[in-house]
């Protein structure tokens, strides 16, 4: 009723339509709120790490990375006050319908944004041993908490609630009585692996571009202190973005099983409802996931000539080629010969594969003598940071465009075609422009 009262203008985006360009500034803020959630978590814990085992290499690291996370909350946030305006115009009638839905969730983001503010400022200027820990442990659990509670709108977007689930016809009243609706629609069957999904996402692709940072801070670096910390940092990146990597593909696919199960967008995802962008997608991620892999051994066994007696390598180089064979037969017309599974066999191959490698690489780890790595490790360092933004940045576009032509999957009330803007005569109309 008060848009109709309104006199509202025709928004037509040019190229991109209204789909696109909300799309793009989300993965923006996608990109540094990945980076922010990934050091707000990695940050206190090493530097308790540091502090434990009295290593200044990690404390250094722990204090640059909370540095920078007071650059990307700012920049983060400005792209998620562009995102809320671009919906809240383009998109009016679902952006209210979430927001009331999910009205008493919404305080909790407010108090968790003011929570991380004060400890960012905390961190950049009040350094005060196991005091500084705790706020930052306490942080990164109201960051967590935050991602749970997005990743809970999210998910209930692509699936609709559970399955058989009624409509969504308006956010309901705003009493508490509403709390038990809202808490449901977060709690959906899909949302509890997506949790688990973003968590090691989040702390797997911060890493490699942690790595990547170090990579190339190398180069302008002056002093020998400073090249063997950077040097330090580049494998302390590789070690932790490969670690949660080796995770990533069985909660995927728990992940994608639980969306098998609760939505139909399933099938435009691997392409059974018809050659889709988004199976093509999936496609063009596994490849790349599997470009992450190799890669990653690549770095190990590059790294571990830090060893005084080259100590490791053989071991990462056996497993590092076992690794890259079998991710290039999962990825190859062949990989469903001689049967259906033999993609997911060769997958697993390659995951067991590089823990193989990881396991070479920290054992000779501690022999290690930092601060002249090669040009073709410091090479194969920013190139992991590059293609694991790219992975970042693909899946997460890939998830979304499953649930076209849909905001929220499967109710006409919230249907939207490609490029079509929103205008007077279809505000408030059911099926049209949402």
């Amino acid at each position: 009723m008060l848009a109709q009262g309104f006199e509202l203008p025709s928004i037509e985006f040019p190229y991109l339509g209204s789909r696109g360009i909300v799309g793009v500034v989300m993965l923006i803020h996608i990109f540094f709120a990945t980076l922010f959630v990934g050091y707000a978590v990695g940050a206190p814990l090493l530097e308790w790490w540091g502090r434990r085992r009295e290593n200044p290499h990690a404390r250094r690291l722990a204090y640059s990375l909370a540095h920078f996370n007071v650059l990307t909350f700012s920049v983060g946030a400005t792209w998620a006050v562009m995102f809320l305006v671009l919906i809240v115009g383009l998109y009016p009638r679902v952006t209210a319908v979430l927001f009331t839905h999910f009205f008493w969730f919404f305080p909790v983001l407010a108090m968790t944004a003011m929570v991380l503010t004060l400890w960012l400022f905390y961190v950049h200027f009040y350094r005060s041993g196991r005091r500084n820990v705790a706020a930052g442990l306490a942080a990164a659990a109201f960051i967590l908490l935050w991602q749970a509670i997005l990743g809970g709108i999210d998910t209930f977007m692509l699936t609709g609630g559970d399955p058989g689930e009624a409509p969504v016809q308006s956010g309901g009243g705003l009493s508490f009585g509403s709390l038990g609706a809202g808490l449901d629609g977060l709690l959906n069957p899909m949302s509890y692996w997506m949790m688990l999904h973003r968590t090691f996402a989040n702390l797997s692709w911060p890493a490699f571009a942690a790595g990547a940072w170090a990579a190339f801070m190398y180069i302008r670096s002056k002093t020998p202190e400073d090249r063997a910390f950077f040097d330090w940092a580049t494998s302390a990146g590789l070690i932790w973005g490969t670690a949660f990597l080796l995770l990533q593909p069985f909660v995927g696919f728990l992940n994608a099983y639980s969306m098998q199960r609760s939505s139909g967008a399933y099938g435009r995802l691997v392409g059974t409802q018809g050659d889709t962008f988004t199976s093509d997608l999936l496609y063009v991620n596994l490849v790349l996931v599997v470009a992450l892999f190799v890669l990653s051994n690549v770095g190990m066994y590059f790294g571990a000539g830090r060893h005084p007696e080259r100590g490791g390598r053989v071991p990462i180089r056996f497993f590092g080629l076992v690794a890259g064979v079998s991710g290039l037969y999962a990825i190859s017309p062949l990989a469903e010969v001689p049967f259906l599974y033999m993609r997911y066999i060769m997958l697993l191959v390659m995951v067991l594969a590089t823990l193989g490698a990881l396991v070479a690489y920290l054992r000779a780890h501690r022999s290690f003598r930092f601060g002249s790595p090669g040009g073709g490790y410091r090479a194969v360092l920013l190139a992991l940071g590059v293609l694991a933004a790219v992975v970042t940045l693909g899946m997460g576009w890939m998830k979304s465009n499953s649930r076209a032509p849909y905001t929220i999957y499967g109710q006409d009330e919230y249907r939207v075609e490609p490029q079509t803007p929103v205008v007077p005569e279809i505000v408030g109309r059911p099926g049209g422009g949402e």
